[in-house]
């Protein structure tokens, strides 16, 4: 595994949730062979010739399985640099709403000899030690692989012009959920009003922008948060042991009025009783 301040590659995906990662987005072309994995409650299946982004909360990756065969380069880059690197264009925000349901690009011939282009690239200026602008050729290295990623995108899932300011505003709706706010307020209303837009409005912008509405990204930012408390675990050395929160200390992180009201919340959203996330 090799190492510089922002940038690390890896040639396996067993390490993706691991807290070293967590300030970074993961990026992997799988060469041979195939792995799969749950995240966000859906399972998937990456194999040769895809294309694997992870634009936030590795954690999140679950029952990762790798095949005899699997050949995979990965390259994890902070999200820092990440803003550096970026091109001046707001499709990263469909984008990366889109990667946040399905994180698989399934690439073209064409399309995978580029991404394998791309990926030795950043792995041969990060071999450039003695690069006296090592930085900025990494910069642009990164910046081609984005971009190129736009591209495949943009020609995969094409979809209608969307305007900056709508761009702007779901990415300010979705920096709050990032922060935390829908543990407390699960109303669309009061995002809204935040926004200075009516609850209508924002509704609309979000389905433009992202396929869907406003209301299922709160529900869904909810439910796995929800999902994760009820699995999280304390850890006693090497050792797991019991649970972190009990059903009253998660049902009062976010606001519900009784336990009831947050069983049946559960039940409702995520299709189990939160007993059943413990057994």
């Amino acid at each position: 595994m090799e190492t510089i301040q922002h940038i690390i590659v890896d040639n396996t995906l067993k390490r993706i949730g691991e807290a070293q990662f967590s300030d970074y987005l993961c990026h992997a072309y799988c060469h041979e062979g195939y792995c799969t994995f749950e995240r966000n409650g859906q399972a998937f299946r990456f194999e040769a010739g895809d294309c694997l982004i992870i634009v936030r909360r590795g954690d999140l990756v679950m029952n990762l399985e790798e095949s005899p065969d699997f050949r995979v380069d990965v390259i994890y880059v902070t999200q820092k640099f990440i803003e550096l690197s970026t091109p001046q264009s707001n499709y990263g925000m469909r984008g990366q709403l889109f990667l946040f349901q399905n994180p698989i690009m399934k690439l073209k011939p064409e399309q995978q000899k580029i991404c394998r282009l791309n990926f030795d690239a950043v792995k041969r200026r990060l071999r450039q030690t003695d690069h006296h602008f090592r930085h900025d050729a990494l910069m642009n290295a990164v910046e081609c692989m984005i971009i190129d990623f736009f591209d495949f995108h943009s020609k995969l899932y094409p979809a209608d012009k969307i305007t900056s300011q709508q761009y702007q505003l779901m990415e300010e709706f979705m920096a709050m959920l990032e922060r935390g706010d829908f543990r407390q307020n699960r109303d669309i209303g009061y995002y809204a009003d935040k926004l200075c837009v009516t609850s209508k409005y924002l509704s609309e912008v979000c389905k433009k922008v992202s396929g869907l509405p406003a209301a299922f990204w709160i529900t869904r930012y909810t439910s796995l948060d929800i999902s994760r408390l009820l699995r999280e675990r304390l850890r006693v050395g090497d050792r797991r042991s019991g649970f972190r929160y009990s059903f009253t200390d998660i049902s009062d992180m976010f606001g519900f009025s009784s336990l009831s009201h947050f069983s049946r919340y559960v039940q409702t959203n995520l299709g189990a009783k939160p007993s059943d996330f413990r057994e």
